[in-house]
């Protein structure tokens, strides 16, 4: 799960960097437009991703804890 959500960050970064630096949505134009079902369903799919990932801090304290 950690694995996928690391390749949804990033794919999330690389569309926001492109929005930011060229002002082009890839998801948008990849799955018809930025409002379209599908668009909204791989945005939603990237927050997702992002949201479980805020789960990796809390995974580091963890593990040092355990050692020790």
């Amino acid at each position: 799960m950690d694995t996928l959500s690391l390749i949804l960050i990033i794919i999330g970064a690389l569309n926001w960097g492109s929005i930011g630096i060229f002002g082009f949505d890839i998801v948008g134009a990849l799955f018809g437009g930025q409002l379209s079902v599908f668009s909204r369903i791989i945005f939603t799919i990237v927050g997702l991703g992002g949201l479980w990932a805020i789960s990796f801090f809390f995974k580091e304290k963890i593990m040092n804890k355990k050692e020790a």
